[in-house]
């Protein structure tokens, strides 16, 4: 009985599609989950973002903003196929929503504006998307908007993102009179009727055929190049077979060598049903992608999307309502049961599962049971987090969870209330349980609570989410941002001598370090203050300093980076050499040469030049051509590098790099020197050197 449940669910997974929709802020992302939703009976209403009725966006902030905040979970049917599908943010201070997202997808939808096409933070989720190998068909969407243009978009899809993007539809009438699409791979038409989202297919209009033939051909001759059955097909001079491109399409998104581009308007209802029926024939099942790995007992093992093998998720949410803690899981391998008790791997914690639910937003369907292959919410696990991997306690492993990025801003909070200082600090714990990407801490010097995060907008969310949860009145201070130091200048032979005798065992340590710049520039590497951005090795010979002391020598050199010179902030971008050192036959340890390791590096910071970074940022600001002056002006007074502008139906896109720390308030100003027209993206580019004369904040964060 169990083999035949086991054979029938693997083969059900084969009808799974787990897939994200990705996009830049305000290219239509909910827009699109919603008609998903609505053409697969999931809802009997559209929902629309500025009317605030839209399923995903179901937080109170995320209404009043009109933007998404929060990664949605939601689950729908469509022809025989059950898609469990994500909403992630589009803005930048919300990335690490999306990062956690991709991390237990097997697919996404990247949604671009058919106007503006590839966006900066269009290109922060697909260099996401890339480092966790997410096969992705795009969808251009807004083609009834006026300066819509299917063909640059995909330019910019080529250019900016480096793909290969290839075009499977032809749009039928531009802008206001855009009513469907041309199908390149069926040579069929798809037109849809206003009003009641009727919709016809027939052959090709006689006006269009000669196009559609033309690109059709293109298509054929792109695929060829990259794919060998095609070719074979293509070289015998008949076209490419509809179901040999299909195939074709299908092997290509899954191996990422390119991306299938559908086009339409959500808003208006127009290419969901094909770009659904994409998603069901490109895009891959659980059984497609390559069996999970993680380590087991000291070694790593592979489990493959299989409900016989045993149980392991991945926890990639976390969130508190008014009726408990529910807890978003990635079921890899395996069936998760309702009252099994799994083992949190990495904490080495046993949990109970309670209840599991089929997620549809802020609704849940309780269902007995979830397979290899789902993506479920919990009820019962008390104390997992995000990035947790829950398994089967008999069969342990653990997954590599989503990587979590630094926070780059920083506000001091207190309770206005000296009795609310315990709820406050609860609230704070329990939403640094929800958004890793948040984290708090206690100033040591002012005492103060300090909340950070990815974004002035980021931690205007968490203190309302607090006020409006807690019923808390929240003081909140000035934004600061975090700095890193670095060093400029180079010192050879420092020499330490770390000696301790108190009685018994004592500690000899004896070091000699150099220390110089990892990067010849100064400036910290785009990703400045990772631990990647530090450098060790020894060069000691003949086993004055054996190999166990070396490993201590370097970790006591990444414990003194914790704190620089200049102003206490995080040290990066150093390059530290073991040449020489002594031991004791009796005193010397691991312990000693991590203290002596320390101390070294603390005097050697002192005595070599050091310089401030900051963290920068990419801004896109898109303003009336009347009001570019105004705007140039402005950049350059916060200390902004124009490095490029462009000019598009009546309207000027300038990008420049500029120091977040100079960006507060910078809506506000916008709108006063635009009259309300100008609008900005930002994307974080990395540090940079503050240059001299520059005044940065001065506290530590």
């Amino acid at each position: 009985m169990r083999d035949d449940l086991t054979r029938r669910t693997t083969t059900d997974l084969t009808a799974v599609r787990n897939l994200g929709i990705l996009a830049h802020v305000d290219a239509g992302k909910t827009t699109v989950t919603e008609r998903i939703l609505y053409l697969t009976g999931a809802t009997h209403k559209r929902g629309e973002v500025h009317d605030g009725t839209t399923v995903t966006d179901f937080d109170p902030q995320e209404r009043d903003r009109g933007i998404t905040i929060f990664a949605a979970a939601v689950s729908c049917d469509w022809d025989g196929h059950r898609i469990n599908l994500i909403d992630t943010p589009g803005h930048v201070d919300f990335a690490d929503e999306v990062e956690r997202s991709l991390r237990v997808l097997d697919g996404a939808v990247a949604v671009f504006d058919a106007v503006a096409g590839v966006e900066p933070q269009s290109e922060s989720v697909w260099r996401q998307a890339d480092r966790y190998g997410v096969p992705r068909i795009a969808f251009v969407n807004k083609m009834d908007r006026a300066g819509a243009d299917l063909d640059a978009a995909v330019r910019s899809i080529r250019e900016r993102l480096h793909a290969v993007p290839l075009a499977v539809q032809l749009p039928i009438g531009s802008e206001g009179g855009f009513t469907g699409v041309v199908d390149l791979v069926r040579m069929r038409a798809r037109q849809w009727r206003a009003g009641d989202d009727a919709v016809t297919d027939a052959p090709v209009p006689d006006g269009l055929r000669a196009e559609a033939v033309r690109r059709r051909r293109q298509l054929d001759e792109a695929v060829a190049e990259l794919h060998p059955q095609a070719l074979e097909e293509y070289c015998t001079g008949a076209a490419v077979s509809d179901a040999t491109l299909c195939r074709a399409l299908r092997e290509l998104t899954h191996s990422g060598a390119a991306v299938a581009v559908l086009c339409g308007s959500a808003y208006r209802n127009i290419g969901i049903e094909p770009l659904l029926a994409a998603v069901v024939a490109w895009l891959p099942s659980p059984l497609d992608v390559p069996p999970v790995r993680g380590g087991a007992a000291g070694a790593d093992e592979e489990r493959a999307a299989d409900p016989g093998q045993p149980f392991t998720g991945l926890v990639f949410k976390v969130t508190a309502t008014p009726t408990g803690r529910l807890t978003f899981l990635r079921v890899y391998a395996g069936t998760l049961r309702r009252g099994d008790v799994v083992l949190d791997a990495g904490a080495r914690r046993s949990e109970r599962i309670g209840r599991i639910l089929r997620v549809r937003a802020d609704r849940h369907a309780e269902v007995e049971s979830a397979v290899a292959g789902d993506i479920v919410a919990v009820v019962g696990v008390k104390a997992a987090r995000a990035g947790a991997t829950l398994c089967d306690p008999a069969a342990p492993l653990v997954l590599e969870p989503p990587s979590v990025a630094d926070p780059v801003v920083s506000v001091a909070v207190e309770a206005r209330r000296s009795l609310d200082t315990d709820r406050l600090a609860l609230a704070l714990a329990r939403l640094t349980e929800e958004d890793p990407s948040l984290s708090v801490r206690t100033d040591a010097e002012t005492g103060q609570t300090v909340l950070s995060g990815m974004g002035e907008l980021h931690l205007e969310v968490a203190v309302e989410k607090i006020r409006r949860d807690q019923g808390l009145e929240i003081g909140v201070g000035r934004p600061q941002v975090a700095y890193r130091e670095t060093v400029v200048g180079t010192v050879s032979g420092l020499v330490h001598r770390h000696v301790k005798q108190d009685g018994g065992a004592g500690q000899f340590a004896h070091v000699v370090i150099d220390v110089a710049p990892l990067h010849p520039d100064g400036a910290g590497g785009a990703g400045a203050g990772d631990a990647e951005h530090f450098a060790f090795r020894s060069t000691v010979t003949g086993g004055r300093v054996p190999h166990e002391f070396v490993r201590a020598v370097e970790a006591g050199c990444r414990d003194a980076l914790a704190e620089g010179p200049v102003g206490g902030h995080p040290v990066t971008g150093v390059r530290v050499t073991l040449t020489d050192g002594a031991t004791h036959v009796k005193d010397s340890s691991e312990t000693a040469f991590r203290t002596a390791g320390r101390f070294a590096l603390r005097e050697a910071l002192r005595t070599v030049p050091m310089a401030l970074l900051e963290p920068v940022v990419e801004v896109t600001v898109t303003a009336p051509d009347d009001a570019v002056g105004a705007v140039l002006g402005d950049l350059a007074a916060r200390r902004g590098r124009v490095t490029g502008s462009t000019t598009r139906a009546g309207t000027s896109v300038v990008t420049a790099t500029v120091p977040l720390a100079e960006l507060f308030g910078y809506a506000s100003r916008l709108r006063g020197r635009t009259q309300g027209r100008g609008t900005f993206t930002t994307r974080a580019t990395g540090y940079a050197q503050v240059p001299a004369g520059a005044h940065p904040q001065s506290a530590p964060t």
